[in-house]
Order: structure tokens, then C-alpha cells, then sequence
């Protein structure tokens, strides 16, 4: 028996939570088509008293436990009701220091490597529980080789019980595009560059309003999608250019549309364990342009074209080469497609079920 801990099914999705979901669905289809990768072996989902999956998974049964919710409920309720002959599998960063039978996903070190985006009783708490999670757990899965290196060196953990499984970005192709939205939000008459925008410091969303800044009127828009807005990075003169279009929350549907009519995509984030937005818009044939830091050239490989993520001069000319260079767009969404097929949640799910049969 594999129990998994649904513990994440209670908050607001995350890229981590994006992990967890989409493992868990491949989990479902791999049972559903008999695979052998599966044969034998039994699934239940626990979630916390008045969580719910929102979608149900045909072949995974899920059982609501215990009286409390959050890290109580992961700490305390979870490791007394997991079955005694079960595995426990927790997806999302964190699990119970009291189950020793578990198999946990640790996707960085963030915390430690970029603390002014947490606060210190976070910082504090992961401090405390990612060592121990590294002493009692049977295994630790983690996202990338910079990954591992970086929770063995930040945490402590033993590098031979930390293993590598990769992540995926086939999702945003299976809801239709939403072609509407460029006319909607009044793309439809010039190029445009696409960004995701966040408040967390290590995701550097500054560098892009400052890279524009340099540009003074670029021959293109720069759509900015998420759920920050102009008054959160307050550029002098930037927040009215008409060059900057404020998009707001998309939803995944506008969001592939996005990516399939962009010029190009902007990442430029000082720390990811993975990073799943530029291997969306490899699957959606956009041209990516990458800071260089952290596990970013890692996943995207020869796919993308890289900049230093503290110069903003530098992905200013970037821009500016991109859009003036059609053969080096068609080049590098070729090169997308070719780096984004190396990589899928089904993937992911067998290498995580190799490891629990292990």
C-alpha cells in the first residue's frame, strides 16, 4: 500500500502543488491502462478533515483523517493514521518527522539560499525540519542535479539517499487555447514579449520592468501575467508606459494562448529547483530567453538563450536581437519542442514509483 499525503490539496496551488497534482494523475492513468509499472501495488490519498481533491482520480482512492489541519494535522494526526504495512509518499516539500516509512520530495533549498523571501518563523521551521527529514525518511526525491547538491549541502542530507526525478510541462497543451484573450487584452497589434510576474523576491520580475526601462520604445508590448500588479514594482514612469500591458491572474486556457502568439518568453528568476513556466512555453513553440542562475540551464538545456540575471542591459539587447531576428525565433522554438519531449509527468510518476518499489 502507498499512501499519499494530501496535505497540499488544502491551500492555494503552487508550482510545487502543480508537481504533486500532475504525479498523481499520471499515477491514476498508469493504473487505469494496467501498466506494469503499477501492478501490485495500492494507492489512497489522506487529506486533512474538510479538504477536498477538486478533481477526482478514478483509480485513487481518498480518505479523509484525524481532527486537525496545516502542519498539525502533517506532524501529528497523518504518521499515527497511516496504515502500519503502508509507504508513505509526501509530494510537497515537507512530511511528518515521526513516520520513518516514507518516501518524501524536496524540490530546493530556498529558505536558506534566498531567506528575504520567507519569513523568519518559516525560515526557522525549515531549518529544524529538513534535516530530520533527511534522517528518517527512507529516500528523498528531489527536482534536478542543482537540487541535490543544494538541499545535501543546505540540510545535511546524506547525498546517496537523495535521488533525481524530473518534472513536466505537457499540461498547458491539454486545455484548448483560448485565442480570444490577444484581442482582449489588446495584443493583437503589436509583437509582444510574455512574462509571469511574482512578488517573491528570488523570482527578480524588477530586472525585466528595468531591461524595458533601457529601451525607451521598443518596437514591441511586454505582456505581464500573475497576480502582482504596476503598483508592486513601482518603476518611475513605468507603471503608464503603453508599452507595459497589466494582464492580471490568467487562466491556463489564455495562458497557452499567450505563449503561442509571444515573441518570446522572459524568465528571469535568480533560484528555481526546477522551473516549470519555460518548459510550458517550449511546448508551446515559444522562444525562451533564461537567467543563467541556479537549474535554469539545466532544464532548459541548448533551448534557450541565457542572460545574467542582475543585467538588465544585457537582456535589454537581448530583447532587442530576439525580436529583430525572425530565423532566430523559428530556431529556437524548433529547439523548444526538441528539449520540452525529454521531459513529461509520466516520466516523473515512473521514476517516483520505481523508487517506491525499490
Amino acid at each position: 500500500m502507498i499512501t499519499i499525503n494530501g496535505r497540499f490539496f488544502s491551500r492555494r496551488p503552487t508550482g510545487v502543488d502543480r508537481f504533486a497534482f500532475e504525479v498523481i494523475s499520471s499515477i491514476n492513468d498508469l493504473i487505469g491502462a494496467n501498466d506494469p509499472v503499477v501492478q501490485g501495488l495500492s494507492f489512497k490519498i489522506l487529506l486533512p478533515p474538510g479538504v477536498t481533491t477538486k478533481q477526482e482520480f478514478s483509480h485513487i482512492p481518498t480518505e479523509t483523517v484525524g481532527w486537525s489541519r496545516g502542519q498539525l494535522w502533517e506532524q501529528w494526526d497523518l504518521p499515527r493514521l497511516v496504515p502500519r504495512e503502508s509507504l508513505l509518499l509526501s509530494l510537497c516539500n515537507t512530511g511528518p518527522v515521526l513516520s520513518c516509512q516514507q518516501v518524501v520530495v524536496i524540490h530546493d533549498a530556498t529558505p536558506v539560499r534566498m531567506p528575504m523571501t520567507f519569513t523568519r518563523a518559516f525560515r526557522l521551521w525549515y531549518r529544524v525540519l529538513m534535516p530530520l527529514l533527511g534522517r528518517v525518511s527512507r529516500k528523498v526525491l528531489t527536482v534536478s542535479e542543482f537540487s541535490r547538491q543544494e538541499i545535501v549541502s543546505a540540510y545535511g542530507m546524506p547525498r546517496d539517499k537523495v535521488s533525481v526525478v524530473v518534472e513536466g510541462g505537457e499540461h498547458i497543451l491539454r486545455i484548448p487555447a483560448d485565442t480570444t484573450a490577444i484581442q482582449r487584452f489588446g495584443l493583437s497589434s503589436r509583437p509582444y514579449v510574455l512574462a509571469v510576474s511574482s512578488m517573491a523576491a528570488h523570482k527578480n520580475f524588477q530586472l525585466v520592468l528595468d531591461a524595458i526601462s533601457r529601451l525607451g520604445n521598443p518596437p514591441f508590448d511586454v505582456a505581464i501575467a500573475g497576480g502582482a500588479n504596476s503598483r508592486l514594482f513601482g518603476i518611475a514612469g513605468m507603471v503608464d508606459c503603453e508599452r507595459i500591458k497589466w494582464l492580471g491572474y490568467v487562466s491556463d486556457s489564455e495562458l497557452r494562448a499567450l505563449y503561442e502568439s509571444a515573441m518570446c518568453f522572459v524568465f528571469p528568476s535568480l533560484y528555481e529547483g526546477f522551473g516549470i513556466p519555460p518548459l510550458e512555453a517550449m511546448y508551446c513553440g515559444c522562444p525562451v530567453l533564461a537567467s543563467g542562475a541556479a537549474s535554469i540551464p539545466e532544464v532548459c538545456g541548448d533551448a534557450a538563450l541565457y542572460f545574467d540575471p542582475h543585467n538588465a542591459d544585457e537582456l535589454a539587447a537581448l530583447l532587442m536581437s530576439v525580436g529583430n531576428d525572425s530565423a532566430l525565433r523559428a530556431e529556437l522554438a524548433i529547439k523548444g519542442h526538441e528539449r520540452s519531449a525529454q521531459f513529461s509527468w509520466e516520466r516523473s510518476a515512473r521514476q517516483i514509483l520505481a523508487t517506491l518499489r525499490e
